[in-house]
């Protein structure tokens, strides 16, 4: 057993110093695929787990794909251009309002894909405007920052934008529709008040007027994209373009919504997902006759596989007794009451968050509840501390999400910097007490809910 605690600790820690360092840019699924065939191969984790490994990721990662996959397909039909003209025409000149309608747009993306999609979107729209209306590099930053903030924080209100929570979903058996009932309240008003903290932190730093007079972001991406003979969209004007755009929205925004009645109905939320997202296909090939192929290529499959990897060196974590000793370790402190267990489970889960990365710091979090015996209302709000700690507490250092590592190699690709000073400057203030808040909120949401 010694052996197997010494590999086990050994493929973790080495994972996640290779997913940190990222050596010429590889790719976060390649150290957690073979850490996760190390610990496979020396039989911490047996072919039982493995099967029970993939029933519990493999709805979970389907529904993922199928989101971002819905947008991939908003890119090819200009909506990252027309979205940025947008944001462009609602600003009105003014770098404060700018400010505010981007907090809008990050947290609606995640709401209607997942953080990581969101990510995809949002980054790419933000780098197009701010550069078209040519904003220096440090005046770009505080709305680049503020936008993946909230971003990738605002996966907390409800559980399908994010992978891990899916998968932790499935590890605690709670329902999609639970999670939002018990979560969107406390959440969504612990995300207002982030935005409101940010802004204060950051207001000094952002440009009083924006420059009017810029390229139209929009016109210039159809002229040169879309022939008017091949395509049904290139013709039409800007005001049509925007209801047709509204549409695909509308289309999304009941696809999300269908998640959760499908939730309700126990019908596997990843069918409708991927139905979803077949409609839009082909809604896109009568739009743009666009080869679905291209999908293929564009789609970041290696999520599964990092999912998958990693959930097989948390099981094999759990497998040598890690769990174990963290229940002996807290047992007694969530035992002591649930607003003090909220708060410290939610802290120890932002604390291991930044220093391992959310995906490892919640699977061993929620398996760990699962073994305290726990009576279910105890057990889910406590779990809910976990996400909040997960997708806000994890903020506080930008290696402490898989969304966040995303979105700084988005930004070195477009050669923007931003260093550790400029992100803690503002997330040592912001995250901590935002994470307090929103535990607070929740344990006296749940009150008001359950008595």
């Amino acid at each position: 057993m010694s052996f197997q605690i010494g590999i086990t600790s050994m493929v973790f820690l080495t994972t996640m110093v290779v997913i940190f360092w990222r050596p010429r840019g590889v790719n976060e699924a390649w150290p957690a695929s073979i850490g996760a065939i190390i610990i496979i191969v020396t039989g911490i984790v047996s072919k039982s787990d493995i099967i029970d490994i993939m029933s519990k990721i493999g709805g979970a990662s389907i529904t993922i794909i199928a989101t971002i996959v819905m947008a991939v397909i908003l890119e090819s039909f200009g909506f990252f251009n027309w979205a940025a003209a947008r944001l462009a025409s609602l600003a009105k000149g003014s770098g404060h309002r700018l400010y505010w309608y981007i907090q809008l747009l990050c947290f609606l993306m995640t709401l209607l894909f997942n953080n990581d999609g969101s990510i995809l979107i949002t980054t790419p729209i933000l780098l197009l405007l701010l550069k078209n209306m040519q904003l220096k590099p440090y005046q770009q930053i505080p709305y680049l920052l503020s936008g993946a903030l909230i971003a990738t924080a605002s996966s907390a209100p409800i559980g399908v934008s994010n992978i891990v929570n899916l998968i932790a979903l499935e590890i605690v058996g709670m329902s999609l529709w639970m999670h939002t009932a018990m979560m969107f309240v406390p959440a969504f008003l612990g995300l207002v008040f982030m935005s409101y903290l940010m802004y204060i932190v950051l207001r000094k730093k952002l440009p009083n007027t924006l420059p009017t007079s810029i390229t139209d972001i929009e016109e210039s991406f159809f002229t040169k994209n879309f022939h008017p003979l091949k395509t049904k969209i290139s013709v039409e004007t800007k005001n049509k373009r925007s209801k047709f755009m509204v549409k695909i929205l509308v289309y999304v925004f009941v696809m999300r919504c269908l998640l959760f009645v499908a939730s309700y109905a126990n019908i596997p939320i990843e069918i409708v997902a991927v139905l979803g997202s077949v409609v839009l296909l082909m809604w896109r090939w009568y739009h743009l006759r666009t080869n679905p192929t291209d999908i293929i290529k564009k789609t970041p499959w290696h999520i599964l596989i990092f999912a998958f990897s990693m959930y097989v060196i948390i099981y094999g974590l759990n497998n040598v007794g890690l769990t174990a000793l963290l229940v002996e370790l807290f047992e007694p402190i969530v035992n002591q009451g649930l607003f003090q267990a909220s708060l410290i489970m939610g802290g120890l889960v932002s604390v291991l968050s930044n220093l391992f990365n959310n995906h490892p710091a919640l699977m061993l979090g929620t398996i760990t509840l699962t073994e305290m015996g726990l009576n279910p209302i105890t057990l889910k709000t406590i779990y809910l501390a976990n996400i909040i700690g997960s997708d806000i507490g994890a903020l506080l250092l930008p290696i402490g999400t898989l969304a966040t590592l995303i979105w700084m190699h988005i930004l070195r690709k477009n050669k923007i910097k931003i260093s550790w000073k400029d992100y803690i400057s503002v997330t040592i203030i912001v995250i901590p007490i935002t994470t307090i808040i929103t535990l607070t909120l929740l344990y006296f949401w749940v009150q008001l809910m359950f008595g």
